[in-house]
């Protein structure tokens, strides 16, 4: 579930940046997914640590 909030809101941040139906939408839809992901664990690595 918490993955799947984190896709759509990556296709949604990758659409102001790329058009729908660009080519390489895919590409920047998954580059910004990664990204977010990896803020989420970032995120939660630092609050553990207190």
């Amino acid at each position: 579930m918490l993955v799947r909030v984190v896709l759509v809101a990556a296709g949604a941040l990758a659409a102001v940046f790329v058009a729908r139906d660009a080519p390489n939408f895919g590409v920047v839809e998954a580059m910004v997914g990664i990204a977010l992901i990896a803020d989420v664990v970032a995120v939660l690595e630092l609050i553990s640590r207190r």
